[in-house]
């Protein structure tokens, strides 16, 4: 059987990214190693621990590197919420850049939001009720 373990992002801050998933995302930090040799450093972020059956975020500090090009080949992740309203007025209140306020898709019933993370990555929030559905 095969499981999807994670997906990695670089960021240009790990303090910084790690405070936005736990605390504005409500992620917990599951892990964090570093490695000086190679001078990166990793923490894993999530809403339980791969071992559970979970995806995970994995967040690579690679030092000295402040910023990079995101590029038009990464979409975004993806988070099944309760109440995607709710949530996205949490996260306004955090000071988070929601990209696309809640409600459906165009032409759908599907109910979705985008947040933006300190680096510029997209998190589109998908009401729970439909997030195994197709969007429509």
């Amino acid at each position: 059987m095969s499981q999807l373990l994670h997906t990695m992002i670089r960021v240009g801050n790990l303090d910084r990214s790690i405070e936005f998933y736990t605390h504005v995302m409500g992620m917990k930090l599951l892990r964090k190693s570093e490695n000086e040799q190679y001078q990166y450093t990793l923490a894993f972020v999530g809403y339980g621990d791969e071992s559970t059956g979970q995806a995970v975020v994995e967040l690579t500090y690679n030092w000295g590197t402040e910023s990079y090009d995101l590029g038009t080949g990464f979409g975004h992740l993806a988070i099944g919420e309760e109440d995607i309203y709710a949530r996205c007025e949490a996260i306004a209140a955090a000071g988070a850049n929601i990209t696309r306020a809640p409600g459906p898709v165009a032409g759908g019933s599907t109910e979705i939001a985008f947040v933006e993370d300190p680096d510029g990555y997209k998190i589109e929030l998908i009401q729970m009720k439909s997030a195994t559905k197709g969007l429509g």
